[in-house]
This record gives structure tokens, C-alpha cells and sequence, in this order.
């Protein structure tokens, strides 16, 4: 099993550099698991025994490794190169996503409490890596992660499109016209590819606000870790409170990038590690889901996916143009 998962992760790794799927901003981690979901579905392997043990490892582990390693993608000398209102604007994006997403998708649609926490996350940070990294914290089952991932997937991709074209209305500077994008889109690969739309500045300030929104996965992952403790104490129920270390570990791969110089070589092979590491993880993910999982949720899961593709857009322009126009 190890071995398909690994051909899998370096399949969609070399698909994600095609100009055609560079193009639309999919990234190596949804192809892994569309690719996952396809083998699954098709070949249906039994998942017992020491496949069910691989697999598992593979989400949990490999999926903590890859966020780690990740860090080596970010210093903090970009995060000062391009303002603490960044920072601020990503915050505030954010919270403000990960809030109405939760409310509109527990009070409006209805949607189980974990469905509704895993959306919100995958679409206000950094799509299917996100809501992973939620999914062990909150205790949700894989059938709410498989719903949450597809429906992020489908509207970060979609977005892709937007972005050429409200360009050519804004009537924004390429440099901040990359800060709108890494602030609302959806993965970091999609945030690449409509950075290069517009340009070399738009795509580079493009990149630095998407990975501090990365960076801020750390404290939303420990703060719905917390919350969920106490609801459970609320219920009488004694669980320990799930302490994310692996977030820890992605802020402290971040600072040891600011802090050294790696060989390009070193700094490369570390990169690639992250994005397979990550790869497998989706693959693993993607076996062990059926189609039918995904059409028993339903239109909702979907609607709160596209509420939040809204908000994104047209909330993170309004905030974009509120503190750069």
C-alpha cells in the first residue's frame, strides 16, 4: 500500500507542474486525493490489516510531517517585506470567515458542527492541508473530512478564474493586487498561479500573504482544539486537551528558515519532502473514500462552500481596498 500511496503522491506532484494544471492553480494535494478517490472507488482495495496500518500512518503522521517541514516555504524576513497590515488583513479574513462559516453552517443549513468547523477552515486558510490538520483536534469522522475537502477544492479551483478578471476592473497596483490574492484564495499553488496572471510582483506578494495565512493555521488549530475541550467538560466528558504540536513545529521550521541560510539544494529537497509527505497523506485519504459518501451529504455542504467563496472574494476586496486603496 505504501508503495501505491508514494505513486500516487509523486504523480499528482508531476501533474501539479504541468502548465496545465499550473495554469488553475491545482496544486499536487487535491490532485492526490482526486487520484486517491479514483483508485479507491475503482480498484477497491480491502483497507484491512497492515493497509488500514499504512494508511493510517500516512494521514497521521506523514500529515504532521509535511506540515512541519513546510515552514522551510516561509521566513519572517517576507512577512516584514510586505507590511504588518498583512498580517492584520489576513487575521482579520480569517476570523471573519472561519466565524460566519461555523454559524452559517451549524444555525442556517443545518450541517453537523464538524462539517461546518472543517469548511470554514479549509476555505479561510489553506484548503485541503487545513482542514486536515483540524480534523484530529475537533475528533471528526473521515466521511466529514472527505465532504469539507471536495466542496474547498471545487471553489478554490473555481476561483482561479475570477482573479484575471476582477484585475482588469479593480484598478489596483500588481503588487497589492497580489496581497488581495494571497489574502481570499483558497490554496497556496492557486495562489501562485494567479499571482503569475498578473505578474512577477503580484505573484511574489501574492505568495508572502498566503503563506502568513498559512502561518496562522497554528493558533486556529490550538484555539478550536481549546474550545472543543471545554465543550466537552461542559458535557461531563474528561478528555485531555489536544495539543497540536506539529503547528509548533511548522513555526519553528519557519524561523529556523529566517534565521539560516540553507544551500538551494538542501532548501529544495526539504520543500519536496513537505509536498510528498503531504501528497500521501490526501492519497491515503482519498483510498479510503467512496463516491457515496460524498452524495449522502447533500447540496448543503456545498452551499456553505460557495457562501464562503463569496465572502471571500467580495468581503477580502472591500478589506483589501480598505487598507491599501
Amino acid at each position: 500500500m505504501l508503495i501505491r500511496l508514494l505513486l500516487i503522491a509523486i504523480a499528482a506532484t508531476a501533474l501539479a507542474q504541468t502548465e496545465s494544471f499550473s495554469a488553475i492553480g491545482l496544486s499536487a494535494l487535491p490532485l492526490a486525493i482526486l487520484m486517491g478517490i479514483t483508485y479507491g472507488n475503482v480498484a477497491r482495495p480491502a483497507n484491512s490489516g497492515r493497509d488500514a496500518t499504512v494508511l493510517a500512518f500516512s494521514q497521521q503522521k506523514l500529515l504532521r510531517l509535511g506540515i512541519i517541514l513546510f515552514g522551510f516555504n516561509l521566513s519572517f524576513q517576507q512577512i516584514a517585506a510586505v507590511g504588518y497590515q498583512a498580517i492584520l488583513l489576513d487575521m482579520i479574513v480569517i476570523t471573519v470567515v472561519l466565524s460566519m462559516g461555523i454559524f452559517i453552517g451549524i444555525r442556517l443549513f443545518g450541517l453537523p458542527r464538524e462539517i461546518a468547523i472543517l469548511t470554514s477552515v479549509g476555505s479561510a486558510i489553506c484548503g485541503a492541508a487545513a482542514i486536515m490538520a483540524t480534523e484530529p483536534v475537533i475528533r471528526a469522522k473521515e466521511q466529514d473530512v472527505t465532504v469539507a475537502v471536495a466542496t474547498v477544492v471545487l471553489f478554490g479551483t473555481l476561483a482561479m478564474f475570477s482573479y484575471p478578471v476582477i484585475y482588469s476592473f479593480a484598478g489596483m497596483e500588481p503588487s497589492l493586487f497580489g496581497i488581495y490574492i494571497g489574502s481570499t484564495v483558497h490554496e497556496v499553488a492557486q495562489a501562485v498561479a494567479a499571482g503569475q496572471s498578473i505578474g512577477g510582483e503580484a505573484m511574489q506578494n501574492a505568495v508572502v500573504a498566503k503563506l502568513i495565512r498559512v502561518m496562522l493555521l497554528a493558533p486556529v488549530v490550538i484555539a478550536l482544539g481549546s474550545l472543543y475541550f471545554r465543550r466537552a467538560a461542559g458535557n461531563r466528558e474528561r478528555q485531555p486537551v489536544p495539543i497540536p504540536w506539529f503547528v509548533f513545529g511548522f513555526i519553528a521550521t519557519a524561523a529556523l528558515n529566517s534565521v539560516l541560510t540553507l544551500p538551494t539544494l538542501v532548501l529544495e529537497v526539504l520543500q519536496l519532502a513537505s509536498q510528498l509527505s503531504l501528497a500521501i497523506a490526501m492519497a491515503a485519504l482519498g483510498i479510503k473514500t467512496r463516491w457515496a459518501t460524498i452524495r449522502q451529504a447533500g447540496i448543503k455542504p456545498l452551499a456553505l462552500s460557495l457562501v464562503l467563496f463569496v465572502v471571500l472574494m467580495l468581503g477580502g476586496f472591500g478589506l483589501n481596498l480598505l487598507f491599501y486603496g
